[in-house]
């Protein structure tokens, strides 16, 4: 459903009361119904858990460069996440789209930067955030977490000399760095 419905939590909820639609028949209790709103508004109010040294990364690297953050969801999950994130006063940008791609991510290097060939994307997602940060000329840095969905699986980009990876985000300052000094 994500090509109706988008990617985050509302798109999720109404696949869920939709899938119960299907295997009831559409005999579904309306208390089950209430049940999947009540689930989809907990997930949509989870409070934000910033990763290990994700604040001193981000705190570091908005010292020295420009930082936006590029997400992909709902628009109103997305804005309230990086407002509970404490993390808004530090980003130069937001950028909230449909999808991520090398076109994207061109548009959005031109727009907030010197191009894509200046630019670098820290995700936890191959597909998503690295690939397609790569494909548009930039740099990409994988952090991994958790386990990646079905979704977003991906071969690593082995060799890619644009391509860096970290165990978590304390070594990213640093990375930055020696990246502006050789670029």
């Amino acid at each position: 459903n994500i090509g109706h419905y988008g990617y985050g939590v509302k798109g999720f909820t109404l696949s869920m009361i939709e899938t119960a639609i299907e295997v009831t028949e559409g005999r579904v209790p309306a208390a089950v119904i209430a049940g999947i709103m009540a689930a989809g508004r907990e997930m949509l109010s989870h409070p934000v858990e910033l990763l290990p040294h994700a604040r001193a990364a981000v705190e570091a690297a908005a010292a020295e460069f420009r930082v936006l953050v590029i997400t992909k969801g709902d628009l109103l999950h997305q804005e309230r996440k990086i407002a509970q994130s404490g993390l808004g006063d530090l980003l130069h940008g937001v950028e909230i789209v449909s999808e991520k791609t090398a076109e994207v991510y061109r548009g959005i290097f031109a727009r907030h930067g010197d191009g894509p060939e200046r630019s670098l994307m820290v995700g936890n997602s191959l597909k998503s955030d690295v690939l397609p940060a790569l494909a548009a000329g930039g740099w990409g840095v994988h952090v991994p977490h958790g386990e990646p969905w079905a979704l977003e699986q991906a071969d690593r980009p082995e060799g890619h000399a644009r391509f860096h990876e970290l165990d978590d985000l304390s070594t990213l300052p640093a990375l930055l760095r020696r990246i502006a000094a050789g670029a």
